[in-house]
């Protein structure tokens, strides 16, 4: 065997994943593809996988994905003339209490809000489809029909015979032994077969994806963890086209396998394996069996199946999986390399991600962006937090025995906590703070009164701090409040070509004078907002960029990634450099007048501008900004001087009724005010003009940014999607986000975010109506609306401005 000595993209690994992508990136692409796999195709974790099939996630990008996977199955073996294993079986998930059907009630709306049938059933309804199924403490089952099982292997050599068949050439045992770089860049993947030179690197290792990053210096935060399950002798009675099942309050599940049955679990207390190296000759090994730790799920699927008691095991198969900290598989473009690709981290949903992962990844490498939102899968979701591999280890396994547990809607990760803590951290505690995590930052969610435990108590509906948050919005509407948001990612981009770089990058026309900020989207070339942030100019050639906690990996990355060749322009992170204080309410200028020499009167200091004024003998940069709808600065102090300017502003609001507020409010406020949240409002599928945020664009202006041709190519005609806001009456409905729209009683979308507005008393909703012949005003206008939430109907009302806008000039003024 003879190794090419170059490819246009090499993919490392040949499970499912690299031979998915290999597939579509020869099939669809035309791609020069090599595949490199250390052992044989299959090995790894592949191999042993239990198959399971399921479609449906909480994001539309991700359900869309694992609806390709079906589809790509259903039709592979006529491509290539290899079985798949495929079977469409369905799949019955039970539930045992009222929390979990209304988990199901959710989730089946959210099926419908994605254009999937899933049906909600009674006990009876259930042991009809599965007699040997013990029902008695059933409550009913959720039944989503297009779901099904197939074989990992099969899959695999189909796909890995497709890929050939498309031209792609797939190597067995050729190990990787690093990579020649140039500045950030691989040029070359060194194998013991000899070296491959190439554009384009996929790190689909599974397993040893991380070490394999690190050779490249990069960080692929995923955790082995041992995961069992046995397959049992043939059962009698039990039908060869039995639904898959899972028992999530049982947290198991089972497949029909062989006249048998396939059973395993997540349990409470995983067992992770190294969080060193993976040693490379793990290829078709596994760990031997633990009954006695696996005695667990034995147990509750006895009492679910009691056929389970008398019939032999078979095999017992205890093999690693890769888990990640969220839960959620990784993909893209890693933010230390600018040409390594990564799809790696299923937890143990692999082979229903397969084709759907294989697909989009294929599409990301060529066009060097992601087709769709897959924001929640991207690898610049993590930061250096992630590079701890304690850290990385407990909180995979946190969130592995979440794997079956009840979705509560704000709940909060316990494990490696506090991580980062602001200046403020004490200070806040000492005010009832209960605090919740953003990428390893501590943040106040609210305040407890005395009286109220400081703790989040989870639960279906309203939940125990919904009325502290209450009392906390309507003291910033009515006073002034204090958000502690020193977690908010902060960067300069500094240089003689700064205002050039930023004006090809930003939607909205930066280059304004010193002392102006704008709001401006980043868009991708579809035209979709891969960033919303603030840029504040602070010299001719300084601007200081702000953007959420939780997209610092992501926006940093994208600013970098798109400042022009050969242009003279530095992207600095300087998150850790300052503490951020917002104070915000009508009487925010009275504070602020108390603690600074400086003139903040509305002549001196607009709305849209920043200064650097002195408050306690520090120097703060003050930015004239809201997101909360009121009067306001965001004050971004000298991290060390945080404390005092804190203590300076608490003193002198004591007249003025300030307290501290926590980001629950913030959240309710924003929603009243109808500002968008990116990731949820407005995303990478989403359009400036879709989401109303047409007057952020500078189209009147000639110059080209990232996105304008895709924006002018829709230029006059009809939107098909247009975003709008929903209030509901009922103050009984919790809406939590992807309630299903009804316009005249016809689905038209589904809800984004949702919440409670506490001034306008009402439920308030946000999502994209859409209608293929054109959303006009008219359309909007004239349709009688209702939500869906958890399956039940409840009339709504829409609004195309503010829910709360009683004096949209106060903000200004």
């Amino acid at each position: 065997m003879t190794l090419p000595s170059q490819a246009a993209v090499v993919v490392i690994g040949g499970g499912i994943i690299g031979c998915s992508t290999a597939y579509h990136l020869a099939r669809d692409h035309k791609a020069d593809v090599v595949l490199l796999e250390q052992g044989k195709l299959t090995s790894g974790s592949t191999w042993h996988a239990a198959g399971l099939v399921g479609q449906l996630r909480s994001s539309a990008s991700i359900t869309r994905v694992l609806k390709y996977s079906v589809d790509l199955y259903k039709g592979l073996e006529a491509e290539t003339g290899l079985a798949t294993g495929w079977k469409m079986t369905g799949c019955l998930r039970l539930a045992t209490n009222a929390d979990r059907w209304t988990e199901y009630k959710r989730l089946a709306t959210t099926a419908k809000s994605f254009g999937m049938d899933m049906h909600l059933l009674s006990p009876a309804e259930v042991k009809a489809m599965w007699p040997l199924m013990e029902t008695g403490d059933l409550v009913g089952a959720s039944w989503l029909p297009t779901d099904g099982q197939a074989s990992p292997s099969d899959i695999t050599q189909s796909l890995a015979k497709g890929a050939r068949m498309h031209g792609a050439r797939l190597y067995e045992d050729v190990r990787v032994t690093g990579f020649e770089m140039k500045g950030d860049r691989i040029t070359a993947v060194k194998t013991n077969q000899g070296d491959i030179a190439c554009e384009k690197v996929v790190n689909c290792a599974g397993q040893w994806a991380r070490q394999l990053g690190a050779m490249a210096g990069i960080n692929v935060p995923l955790q082995p963890v041992k995961h069992q399950y046995i397959i049992t002798e043939k059962i009698d009675g039990l039908a060869t086209d039995a639904p898959t099942l899972r028992d999530p309050d049982r947290r198991t599940y089972f497949k029909e396998e062989v006249g048998g049955l396939v059973m395993g679990g997540y349990e409470p207390n995983p067992q992770a394996w190294t969080t060193g190296d993976v040693p490379n000759d793990w290829e078709f090994r596994l760990f031997d069996d633990d009954y006695d730790h696996f005695e667990q799920h034995m147990a509750q699927a006895i009492a679910r199946v009691p056929a389970l008691e008398t019939v032999g095991v078979k095999q017992m198969i205890n093999g690693p999986e890769s888990f990640t900290p969220d839960g959620n598989f990784i993909l893209g473009v890693a933010p230390e390399c600018a040409n390594m690709f990564v799809g790696a981290g299923f937890n143990a949903f692999g082979i229903a991600s397969g084709g759907g992962a294989g697909w989009v990844l294929a599409q990301w490498v060529v066009d060097g962006e992601a087709p769709l939102d897959l924001w929640v899968v991207d690898i610049r979701r993590f930061s250096n937090l992630h590079r701890d591999r304690q850290w990385v280890c407990e909180r995979t396994l946190e969130a592995y025995g979440k794997h079956y547990t009840i979705g509560f809607p704000h709940e909060e990760y316990t494990s490696g906590r506090p991580r980062i803590v602001s200046p403020l951290y004490d200070r806040l505690k000492n005010h009832r703070a209960v605090f919740g995590s953003k990428l390893g930052w501590e943040r106040p969610n609210w305040f407890a009164p005395e009286g109220v435990e400081p703790r989040d108590i989870y639960s279906m509906g309203r939940q125990n701090w919904f009325a502290a948050v209450g009392d906390e919005h309507r003291h910033v509407r009515e006073h002034v409040g204090i958000f502690d948001q020193s977690s908010f990612a902060k960067y300069e981009l500094t240089g003689p070509d700064a205002a050039k770089a930023l004006d090809w990058i930003c939607a909205n026309d930066v280059s304004k004078p010193v002392g102006r900020l704008t709001y401006t989207q980043l868009l991708n070339t579809r035209g979709g907002i891969e960033a919303d942030l603030t840029v504040s100019r602070l010299a001719e050639e300084k601007f200081y960029i702000v953007t959420g906690t939780g997209f610092r990996t992501h926006d940093a990355s994208w600013i970098s990634d798109h400042i022009g060749e050969g242009l003279d322009a530095r992207l600095t992170d300087v998150t850790e450099d300052f503490g951020t204080l917002s104070l915000m309410g009508p009487r925010a200028r009275d504070v602020l007048s108390d603690v600074t020499g400086s003139d903040v009167s509305n002549a001196s200091f607009p709305f849209g501008h920043v200064r650097e004024i002195v408050i306690a003998g520090h120097t703060v940069r003050a930015l004239r900004v809201t997101y909360v709808g009121e009067l306001g600065w965001e004050l971004h102090v000298p991290i060390a001087a945080t404390g005092e300017v804190f203590d300076a502003l608490m003193a002198a609001g004591k007249r003025h009724d300030i307290r501290p507020v926590g980001y629950r409010a913030l959240e309710s406020l924003r929603l009243e005010k109808g500002y968008r949240a990116w990731g949820s409002d407005i995303t990478p599928n989403d359009t400036p003009l879709e989401a109303g945020l047409g007057w952020a664009v500078k189209l009147r202006k000639n110059t080209d940014f990232v996105g304008r041709r895709a924006l002018e190519k829709v230029g006059g005609a009809a939107l098909k999607k247009r975003f709008a806001g929903f209030t509901v009456d009922d103050p009984e409905i919790v809406l939590v986000g992807r309630e299903t729209i009804l316009r005249n009683g016809a689905p038209v979308g589904y809800l984004a975010s949702g919440g409670y507005g506490y001034t306008v008393r009402k439920n308030i909703g946000y999502g994209y109506v859409r209608d293929a012949e054109g959303v006009s005003d008219d359309f909007l206008a004239s349709g009688n609306y209702e939500l869906v939430v958890a399956m039940q109907r409840t009339p709504a009302k829409l609004h195309l401005e503010p829910m709360y806008d009683p004096d949209g000039e106060k903000v200004r003024a």
